[in-house]
């Protein structure tokens, strides 16, 4: 049974990606498809970086490994929607005008924040395989730790694109606090040990 595990999960976390390919193909994206398109695969990149992120504490309230044996995948999806999301705002939002990249990045604080979650996101996706856990020694946990980071860098992002509607930025910003104040109180608690 544990074999099946791993493409179980792969293919539960291609369905969003599918259903999003879905809304595409018939035309189901409201009247701004562009923003739609990169506000949903923006919000899958959170939540895959989440559920990433809650992988070490249901490993310790659970006791089962099999969640920290799936956290690599489940945060190397996080990257591919963050990339998804990445390439909508080129391809739709910017029409491809490469020459804009940059100066969008600049001026707009908001895709700077998120440019710079994405880059961290891509450093970990480096370095996630073994012969770099292996190379990297103890630095690899330290880069691995920006991954709380990249997980504010792109809730604040978010907050600041929905500006208005601010439920959803909200919850994923208390589900982060949540995982982070656990792994500070675990820390803490094996030090006091």
């Amino acid at each position: 049974m544990k074999k099946f595990i791993k493409p179980i999960i792969f293919l539960f976390a291609l369905l969003p990606f599918a259903y999003v390919v879905w809304r595409v193909l018939v035309n189901n994206l409201g009247p701004d498809p562009a923003q739609e398109l990169a506000i949903e695969t923006g919000e899958w990149a959170i939540r895959f970086l989440l559920l990433a992120l809650a992988m070490t504490p249901l490993r310790h309230l659970t006791g089962s490994p099999e969640f920290v044996r799936n956290r690599r995948m489940i945060g190397l999806f996080a990257l591919f929607y963050a990339s998804v999301h990445f390439l909508v705002w080129m391809v739709f939002l910017l029409g491809l005008q490469l020459g804009r990249i940059g100066a969008e990045i600049i001026e707009r604080p908001y895709i700077t924040i998120g440019f710079a979650s994405f880059l961290i996101l891509i450093a970990l996706g480096i370095t996630s395989p073994k012969a770099m856990v292996r190379r990297l020694g103890r630095q690899w946990k330290r880069l691995h730790r920006l991954v709380y980071g990249a997980g504010v860098l792109a809730i604040v992002h978010l907050l600041w694109i929905q500006r208005t509607d601010l439920i959803e930025p909200v919850i994923y910003g208390g589900i982060l606090a949540s995982l982070l104040a656990y792994r500070v109180f675990r820390r803490g608690r094996s030090r006091a040990l």
